[in-house]
């Protein structure tokens, strides 16, 4: 079959053996392949992302010099079954797998290891077990989606937001849009997009923001109505001493009631709930220094450098500093009925499809944010440019 190999930073289309399906997978017959921000990395930084993978336990992830072929976020049919496998579904039906793989008695990320070939071919093998059926008739561009979209719904629920609570969303690349449409979807009223890029913008008003913000001409910590909501310590003090003076005025009163009360209805001073989508050095500490007092943060853009933020900024203002990494299955599940069910459009973020020969091209112009947001892998397609 034809598949992009990725080997020493170079993407080549090169004809290599068809994946034959082990013991529980699945062939697939790949019909869309995202272009994920983690593949851009991988092309230039696979030993430095190798090196932190080992550290957390995986020492599979994919380096410089091996034949790779990358490509995690993808929809397809079903071609062929492995031995040992249920064959729930008939030959030709639609589907998306979380791209994990067993390979012995070893866990691979396919797309992203050596030994797990991705989406960027003619066809992939993935686990049966972690295989679900396109429900409703969804398109197979927008059942590609599934996979980032799920990064996205894990980030969401990290973060807690609630639908009265302010979001703000540093930096609208895929990850960034994907967030601000599930940040919509799950109810929350008010979501703040900041990019300097003009393109991104427009696509996060395209995602449903209801504030986009110009970093380079404004503030997004000053560009919402502020609730409950400071910037100084000073403030907070003030009001802890101002409601202590009311409450003590009241003989026998127990004011402490006062203060669990307040706590349970939300109305003691609370911040925002931000999401760092751009993964560059300064980015964390700059959050932390312009967001309001007691505001959480998840950070979901992965930093490939090393960074540095000062905690004692973090501490002072109380702020909840959270990291997210990917989904589980169940996450992924109902980021697929979400889609098919249309309680979350994701077409504002498909900006181009090319065929494998395309794929170098689309890299390079992924290198620009006025460009393109998500572009989409058609193995069947023969363009070779966008």
């Amino acid at each position: 079959m034809k598949a992009v190999i990725c080997i020493e930073t170079r993407l080549e289309v090169d004809d290599i053996p068809a994946p034959i399906p082990a013991r529980g997978q699945v062939l697939i017959d790949v019909s869309r392949c995202g272009i994920c921000g983690s593949d851009l990395h991988a092309r230039v930084h696979a030993d430095e992302m190798a090196e932190l993978a080992a550290v957390t336990g995986y020492r599979g992830f994919m380096r410089s010099h091996q034949r790779v072929v990358l490509g995690h976020e993808f929809s397809g049919t079903v071609a062929d079954y492995g031995p040992g496998c249920r064959k729930r579904w008939p030959v030709g039906t639609a589907v998306v797998a979380l791209p994990i793989v067993r390979t012995g008695s070893d866990i691979h990320l396919t797309g992203l290891s050596a030994s797990a070939p991705g989406g960027y071919a003619e066809q992939v093998v993935v686990q049966e077990s972690m295989t679900l059926p396109v429900p409703n008739g969804l398109s197979a561009e927008r059942a590609a989606l599934t996979e980032p979209m799920a990064v996205a719904w894990h980030a969401v629920r990290k973060g807690d937001v609630g639908k009265r609570r302010t979001a703000i969303v540093i930096g609208c690349g895929p990850i960034g849009l994907a967030v601000i449409s599930m940040l919509k979807a799950s109810g929350v009223r008010t979501v703040v997009a900041a990019d300097f890029s003009t393109r991104r913008r427009e696509l996060a008003r395209h995602c449903g923001a209801d504030v986009v913000v110009d970093p380079a001409a404004a503030s997004p910590w000053t560009s919402y109505p502020r609730r409950r909501e400071t910037t100084s310590i000073t403030e907070v003090l003030a009001l802890g001493l101002d409601t202590m003076e009311k409450l003590r005025r009241i003989p026998k009163l127990p004011w402490w009631h006062a203060f669990a009360l307040a706590d349970a209805v939300g109305a003691t001073p609370s911040g925002p709930v931000v999401f760092e989508c751009v993964g560059m050095p300064g980015v964390i500490d700059g959050i932390l220094a312009g967001a309001p007092l007691r505001s959480r943060v998840v950070v979901v853009g992965v930093c490939m450098e090393t960074d540095a933020f000062r905690p004692a900024l973090a501490i002072n203002k109380e702020i909840d500093l959270r990291f997210a990494i990917a989904y589980d299955p169940r996450e992924f599940r109902d980021t697929l009925h979400m889609l098919a069910d249309g309680r979350v459009d994701p077409s504002p973020l498909i900006t181009g499809t090319v065929g494998l020969a395309g794929v170098e091209s689309a890299f390079a112009a992924l290198g620009s944010p006025e460009l393109h947001a998500k572009i989409l892998i058609d193995p069947e397609n023969t363009t070779a440019s966008l």
